[in-house]
């Protein structure tokens, strides 16, 4: 079979089979006549098989290596195809995903893509300085994506480039709530964090929603940042986590202060007042968490709490009733003027160590 029937036949053209004869992969069997190549059954076959094998990504040595060698076994090389396989999709999506995010940053001409381009680079630096130059130039110098801050805040462990990045995430103008909730479903706790921090500091109702979703969450510290920020808003369903926080010492003095300014609503006051009056009787409380709570009855006015306090006055446990008059005192009040609650003092005692 002539050299043009074997392209015809095999889409292989005359030049590259050529080429393979020229590389020793596949040489025709003998010549006419007239001195042209003449292909065998046998021969096209091969060169079937090294196109199957081209299909794969070996190269053409290592083609020549399968075909020739008795005892070459496939299984090394293809793994090694697996690895480089992915290894080039890895590349390839990284690529996409900046073009992508260039698309996205509206460029008028090649400066403003160089510009994006660095930025995205410096964000992916190893140098800290230069992650938290790239994170506040975002804010002034070019728009960058919304994913590329948000992927960025979900990975950064500096805390001070994170707190730079989360200030250039809350300003960026797009909205990151949807991608940073699903770092909160995130398998790595830090992920996890990492991402209710950040919805913290972002206005909206939409970020809002996003945090009370994560007070039901299962990771306590992430309850915890979320219970802190709604708190800020003035959101009430944080307070049994806050009361929870106050109650654990888990940024007990931050949650206590969240609770002062839930307490400016007389009805949350009565809620906040009744949650650490619940919590005070608990007969598995400690006599440093009893503390807590009663020093987080400082920052709530009303009847409940005061009556709670004075209650609380004749604590068998001193460090508790010497806390609870000095706060009766700052209220203008004198133990035993309050009304009585029926929950926090009689449990106290029961509790309370001789």
């Amino acid at each position: 079979m002539l050299i043009g029937e074997v392209a015809r036949r095999s889409g292989v053209s005359a030049r590259m089979l050529r080429h393979y004869e020229s590389l020793g992969l596949v040489r025709p069997s003998g010549r006419t006549g007239s001195g042209y190549r003449d292909y065998s059954r046998q021969d096209v076959r091969r060169i079937f098989h090294i196109e199957s094998l081209r299909s794969l990504g070996l190269s053409l040595r290592e083609i020549g290596r399968a075909l020739d060698e008795p005892g070459f076994a496939p299984s090394a090389l293809v793994d090694d195809l697996v690895r480089r396989t992915r290894e080039r999709i890895a590349a390839e999506t990284e690529l996409l995903t900046r073009l992508s995010r260039i698309d996205a940053a509206g460029p008028a001409g090649w400066e403003d893509v160089l510009q994006v381009v660095a930025l995205l680079q410096a964000l992916g630096s190893k140098s800290p300085e230069a992650r938290q130059r790239a994170a506040l130039s975002s804010v002034h110098e070019a728009t960058v994506p919304v994913e590329a801050l948000v992927e960025a805040v979900l990975r950064e462990t500096d805390p001070h480039v994170a707190g730079a990045l989360r200030w250039a995430l809350a300003r960026s103008g797009d909205d990151g709530t949807a991608l940073l909730a699903e770092g909160l479903g995130s398998p790595v706790a830090a992920v996890r964090r990492r991402a209710v921090q950040a919805l913290a500091e972002l206005p909206g109702d939409e970020a809002a929603a996003r945090l009370r979703h994560a007070l039901e969450g299962p990771d306590a510290v992430v309850r915890g940042y979320a219970a802190l920020a709604l708190g800020a808003r003035g959101v009430p369903e944080a307070v049994p986590t806050l009361v929870d926080m106050v109650a654990e010492g888990r940024n007990d003095t931050d949650a206590a202060d969240a609770l002062s300014v839930l307490a400016c609503d007389a009805a949350a006051a009565d809620r906040i007042a009744a949650g650490l009056v619940g919590r005070l009787g608990d007969g598995a409380a400690q006599a440093a968490s009893r503390g807590r709570l009663t020093q987080a009855l400082a920052g709530v006015p009303g009847p409940r709490a005061s009556a709670a306090l004075a209650e609380l006055a004749e604590d068998a446990d001193r460090a508790v009733a010497l806390t609870a008059t000095y706060l009766l005192g700052l209220r203008g009040e004198q133990p035993g003027h309050g009304e009585k609650t029926s929950t926090a003092a009689p449990r106290a005692r029961k509790n309370a160590r001789p």
